[in-house]
């Protein structure tokens, strides 16, 4: 199989891109542990400019004798995530003597990608890789991930059965390079303690202007000090840029054409980022914190937009019952979809592509799919595993993960601006902390983000245009 090479220029550009990242916390970062008793008055978490998250430890490597062919799998999750993932390693370990797959964790999904980066130069790369949304796209560009059709032929892997919003965006000129496996959307999670106080009725908002009718009926004032918000807003180290995504896409706006025409300066879009800013300081019901899931869990904020990977974690640790629904509309229903795929590295020897790929095929296969679904809150993959006896079951059970996958259909891939230009979640998430924290003039902000959004999609565009055309 003929794969492309890093030329000089596509691997400068992928470590300049890498080392000005900062370490995010991954889209569905497992929620921390809840205080044993909340306190009366909690403060939030402060909320500066991004700063670089403290490392995470990682799980315990997973590793059996015996097999024919070895492996090693670069790994983003820790806490409830890790451990999940810890655990379909081994079942695929204990399931078969063909391959053997040692688990390796390497941070963050930032992290994990720079870490990739820095082992295509000194060719120590994994064989087996998870790479986030706004990651595997660069990579593609560089050749540095094999595209996966015939590999799939080999283990007979039926992509007729992923979820077709999922798996279509991995695919470019009709090839699949990165299959989903950690897939989330945002959800709106509210505090079933705080609306019953409130006397709101036990479902999230339909609208955004029904939750600022709500809103006032959650907030605790000391004075003029807010210590209970309506509403949290994470920063830009915890994903801001993805969840209002979905709120530009229901006033009517977007970051971006497919063209990666930036459109940051659309009236509609300035009208999201103004009610963003509002909600924080004209309105003031919404507070923008340093670690939403934690602070939601302590009881800093009754609501909030976070990933669905989060609920199992935030489920467990909450001191509350925790409520959850489809986003708020405004002008229009949006929700994206977001996370992380699968990908095996192009320059992984033939034998090793293929253990891989049967790794590939077994942690998204229809049982496992619903096995890491109910373990985490991430979506079903599989069209078959939503619809199996046991999910059914586990939904009956569990109503707040069913709430996802029947938001799925309504869902829309991310605009280029966030996923394929380089940094654009990082250009766009400190804008809006501009906005929020500041009180920058909304207008002003995004067009200098559209303007640093467009000099970054420059040096994309040219290697998309020389890779496929």
């Amino acid at each position: 199989m003929e794969q492309r090479k890093l030329s000089r220029r596509q691997m400068l550009r992928m470590i300049i891109a890498g080392g000005g990242a900062t370490a995010l916390a991954a889209c569905g970062a497992q929620a921390p542990a809840a205080p044993t008793t909340a306190p009366a008055a909690p403060a939030p978490t402060a909320a500066p400019a991004p700063t670089t998250a403290p490392a995470t430890a990682a799980p315990t490597v997973v590793s059996q004798t015996g097999s024919t062919v070895n492996i090693t799998y670069w790994g983003s999750f820790s806490g409830v995530l890790g451990e999940a993932e810890q655990a379909m390693v081994k079942r695929f370990n204990e399931s078969q003597n063909e391959v053997q797959v040692e688990y390796q964790f390497q941070g963050s999904y930032e992290e994990t990608a720079q870490k990739f980066t820095a082992a295509l130069q000194a060719r120590t790369i994994p064989d087996v890789i998870l790479l986030s949304d706004v990651w595997w796209f660069g990579f593609y560009l560089a050749g540095a991930i094999t595209q996966l059709d015939d590999l799939a032929k080999e283990v007979k892997l039926d992509f007729a059965d992923y979820e077709p919003v999922l798996l279509n965006e991995g695919v470019r000129q009709n090839k699949h390079f990165w299959i989903p496996f950690a897939r989330s959307t945002p959800l709106f999670y509210y505090n079933k303690q705080l609306w019953a106080e409130a006397g709101l009725p036990d479902r999230a908002p339909e609208t955004w202007a029904e939750f600022g009718e709500w809103a006032p009926k959650l907030v605790v004032k000391e004075g003029d000090k807010l210590t209970r918000a309506a509403f949290l807003h994470p920063t830009g180290a915890s994903y801001i840029a993805w969840l209002f995504q979905g709120v530009t896409w229901q006033h009517g706006g977007q970051y971006s054409l497919p063209d990666f025409t930036m459109t940051m300066t659309d009236p509609n879009t300035l009208r999201a980022g103004q009610f963003y800013q509002d909600t924080a300081n004209k309105l003031g019901w919404a507070t923008l914190v340093q670690d939403l899931n934690k602070d939601f869990i302590s009881g800093v904020g009754a609501a909030m937009l976070a990933s669905t990977g989060a609920l199992s974690g935030i489920t467990r640790e909450a001191p509350f019952e925790v409520g959850v629904g489809f986003l708020p509309k405004e002008t229009n229903f949006g929700c994206c979809t977001g996370g992380a795929g699968l990908a095996i590295p192009a320059d992984t020897p033939a034998e090793k592509q293929l253990a891989a790929m049967k790794y590939i095929a077994f942690a998204t296969n229809p049982e496992q799919a619903g096995i890491w679904a109910r373990d985490t809150g991430y979506m079903p993959v599989r069209i078959s595993t939503k619809q199996s006896p046991e999910m059914q079951a586990f939904f009956a059970q569990n109503p707040n993960f069913k709430t996802a996958v029947e938001q799925l259909p309504l869902t829309r891939a991310q605009d280029a601006a966030r996923v394929f230009v380089r940094n654009g979640d990082q250009i766009i998430g400190k804008g809006l902390e501009r906005i929020i924290v500041n009180r920058e003039d909304t207008a002003r902000v995004f067009g200098e983000v559209n303007a640093e959004l467009t000099e970054a999609a420059k040096p994309v565009v040219e290697d998309l245009k020389a890779v496929e055309g």
